[in-house]
């Protein structure tokens, strides 16, 4: 099963929204009772998302942080819904993660969203949790923890960390942070460079953002042959030393033309 890349923000106030994020064309739609909504209307929000009819299996849950004085409610209306996923904003002790886990009460994904230098410090911790797949990158946030303008240059080496040890822990590649601007060249510039130093997918605040960012995750005709062949000659080849275009394919090579695979689709 493909992984999800892309994740739309909607403010879990606003369940006129819901309906139109999912049909918005995005992997997973994010019912947001943290930053999208003020504190005077976060029980309305989980009354909103409680009564919702939808594709659960489309929809994640991001609750407010696990020191939040609304955090067990929140909880418990993930638990009340079939959202396939809770997002942990904010993310820094495992024993929050799974507490979450346990508070709701059944199998869902669990995607703590790195925020803080302590959440990155660590993430080995977190990515370790059980029912967690993979992190996501909340740069906005951990620029401001760390006192960093929230460009990309400045955050360069959160990014890579984030990538890195996702792969050491054999978890998926992680989601990257969200673009403010709406403008689409901008979005899909952003998604680019997230895709080019290994992220599997973004976070994003607005329908029209959904388009460029699938485009820019989206694997080249090239890649997309190349992966194809390598995978024909190994089916071909059987136990034996297999090559391709002179070059011997070795696990890592395999690996990556099924990731690319994966990433259309097709696996």
């Amino acid at each position: 099963m493909s992984l999800p890349i892309t994740y739309l923000f909607v403010p879990g106030d606003r369940p006129d929204r819901f309906a139109k994020a999912l049909a918005a064309g995005a992997h997973r739609v994010i019912l947001d009772l943290e930053d999208a909504v003020t504190p005077d209307r976060k029980a309305e929000a989980r009354v909103a998302i409680r009564s919702a009819q939808l594709d659960w299996q489309r929809v994640a849950i991001r609750v407010n942080p696990a020191d939040a004085d609304c955090w067990l409610d929140d909880l418990a209306t993930v638990a009340a819904t079939g959202a396939a996923t809770v997002v942990i904003p904010k993310a820094e002790r495992a024993s929050d993660l799974e507490k979450a886990a346990a508070v709701i009460g059944r199998p869902i994904e669990v995607l703590p969203q790195i925020e803080t230098a302590r959440g990155l410090d660590v993430l080995d911790e977190l990515l370790a949790a059980p029912g967690v797949r993979r992190v996501a990158f909340g740069h906005l946030d951990f620029a401001l923890d760390i006192g960093a303008e929230p460009e990309w240059e400045a955050l360069t080496l959160a990014r890579q960390r984030l990538v890195w040890r996702s792969r050491l822990a054999e978890r998926e590649a992680p989601v990257d942070s969200v673009t403010v601007m709406l403008d689409p060249e901008r979005t899909k510039a952003d998604a680019q460079a997230a895709s080019a130093v290994g992220f599997g997918g973004k976070l994003l605040i607005h329908p029209a953002q959904v388009a460029p960012t699938r485009a820019a995750f989206a694997p080249g005709a090239a890649q997309m042959d190349w992966a194809r062949r390598v995978l024909e000659a190994l089916a071909e080849g059987g136990t034996g030393a297999v090559a391709l275009d002179g070059k011997m394919i070795d696990k890592p090579v395999e690996d990556a033309a099924r990731r690319i695979l994966s990433k259309a689709g097709e696996l």
